[in-house]
């Protein structure tokens, strides 16, 4: 396991279904919606962002839009995760898409959701 990954997603639901498909331990943080630049400074300094592996995964909406843009412009070395367009939101998602988004992704996933 790589030590030190950490997910960055936007509401506890997403969290919820993030820890419901991953068969690993990693750290999920939630944003609540878009940052502050107090809030955001916060959260690189408390969780220390710049030397982490960091994985962006948020809704494909449009305060989604706005907040991959937000943590791109903080965290450059962070990688993205996607989830297709059509389930708009990470917590819709089916868990077998999620796990996919994941595993290409290197993580480890819950063999049940891997059809």
């Amino acid at each position: 396991m790589e030590i030190g990954r950490i997910v960055i997603v936007e509401g506890i639901t997403d969290k919820k279904k993030l820890n419901k498909v991953l068969d690993e331990e990693v750290e999920i943080i939630c944003t609540y919606g878009t940052l502050g630049i107090e809030r955001m400074e916060e959260m690189i300094f408390d969780y220390n962002l710049d030397d982490r592996s960091v994985y962006i995964l948020v809704d494909e909406d449009d305060s989604g839009y706005k907040l991959r843009k937000q943590l791109t412009e903080e965290l450059p070395h962070a990688s993205h995760i996607y989830i297709d367009k059509a389930f708009r939101e990470v917590a819709a998602t089916p868990e077998p898409e999620l796990a996919r988004a994941l595993l290409n992704h290197h993580f480890t996933v819950k063999p049940i959701y891997l059809i």
